[in-house]
């Protein structure tokens, strides 16, 4: 019945776009993004799968715009995550589950409220030549706090080449979440001629009641690019506590969940809060060719508190433009983990073919990657 009714509001959704297009100037788009995955682990296991999401989680979206006349607008915009390797929903507890906001734009900035992306994922671009997507990416590995439900965000015009966004995800507190605090976000972004940098942060309380380590989960990101003839030139630096052992890995989990699911906040229970790690990457790409464009980087996760449960790696990749909406890419990338780590590969979505355990935990992994994305 719950696959039935999804159904049904998708052709709903996908019949309602097309009744209200010449009226609302609604607009539906997507991608596809599938690749051949390879991970191997020095413990001797090795897995290959097909997956989605090496750079652009698969997806399907609907964005409009209303004109009111004075420089105001009325904008939403609602996206659904899916695995194209399958045809299944990334999230199958939500529809929209990558956005699903509405805003409005005035001549002093933007206004939005809903499920939305955080500052800190929409940087991405300023981070390394992959998007911070693919397995190489050290910042893709310690994780990103995506989007958030409950959000009210205000973004202003760029003035003098700085454009601000602040963020306030409320808690909804109830019942026995009633000690829950919201999520806070800060950017100031700078762009000028082949110059751009910036700051994009996070930070979220535990619960006030159940709490017994009171540390609160942060994410600080800074970048620096500087834009060549043939390529871009990339520095990031980030500090988070936002890391814990799960199933999977010593480091495969977060103590706040970097996608809103189930809720905006962390009980505050988890001593790893007090762990706190820097992240340090130096990426480039150049342009061979106006169809081909190649990159590499290197990056390092610090284990600040000399527990050994840092890593370092880097890759090398290549993007081919087939035409202007279609783009094939090949990476290849490695990984080793401290003793006491067990960061794993991810892409833009997490592999479906991954390592866990005891070939993550400590080891040094190898991957390869080689897809195709196409937009629409």
């Amino acid at each position: 019945m719950n696959k039935q009714l999804l159904a049904l509001a998708c052709v709903a959704a996908w019949s309602a776009a097309g009744a209200v297009q010449a009226e609302s100037n609604v607009t539906i788009y997507g991608n596809f993004d599938e690749y051949l995955g390879y991970i191997r682990s020095n413990s001797g296991a090795h897995i290959t799968g097909l997956n989605d999401g090496a750079i652009l989680r698969s997806r399907l979206g609907f964005r409009g715009v209303e004109d009111l006349g004075g420089g105001y607008q009325v904008r939403f915009n609602l996206e659904q995550g899916l695995n194209a390797d399958t045809g299944t929903g990334a999230d199958t507890t939500r529809l929209f589950d990558r956005q699903a906001w509405v805003g409005i734009a005035a001549p002093h900035g933007e206004y939005r409220i809903g499920r939305q992306n955080t500052e800190i994922f929409l940087i991405g671009g300023a981070i390394d030549y992959t998007d911070r997507t693919t397995f190489g990416s050290i910042f893709n590995t310690f994780g990103i706090p995506s989007r958030y439900d409950n959000d009210l965000s205000y973004r202003s015009p760029r003035l003098g080449g700085v454009q601000l966004a602040l963020h306030y995800a409320l808690p909804e507190n109830g019942g026995a979440t009633r000690g829950n605090s919201a999520i806070v976000q800060l950017a100031l972004d700078y762009q000028n001629g082949p110059y751009r940098a910036g700051y994009a942060g996070l930070q979220a309380s535990p619960n006030s009641i159940t709490a017994t380590v009171h540390d609160k989960v942060v994410y600080h990101n800074v970048y620096a690019d500087y834009k060549y003839s043939a390529g871009t030139i990339y520095l990031a630096v980030a500090r988070s506590n936002n890391s814990t052992a799960s199933a999977n890995g010593r480091n495969a989990g977060t103590i706040l969940n970097n996608v809103s699911n189930p809720n905006n906040f962390f009980a505050g229970t988890d001593v790893n809060a007090g762990r706190y790690y820097n992240i340090y990457q130096l990426s480039a790409d150049y342009r061979v060719a106006p169809q081909l464009r190649v990159g590499a980087l290197y990056g390092v996760i610090r284990d600040t508190s000399g527990g050994a449960a840092g890593a370092r790696g880097g890759n090398v990749g290549a993007y081919y433009d087939l035409s202007k909406r279609t783009v094939l890419y090949g990476f290849a990338s490695v990984m080793t983990n401290e003793a006491n780590a067990g960061f794993r590969f991810s892409g833009s979505a997490g592999p479906s073919a991954n390592l866990a355990g005891s070939d993550v935990n400590g080891k040094r992994l190898t991957g390869l990657q080689a897809g195709i994305v196409h937009k629409f």
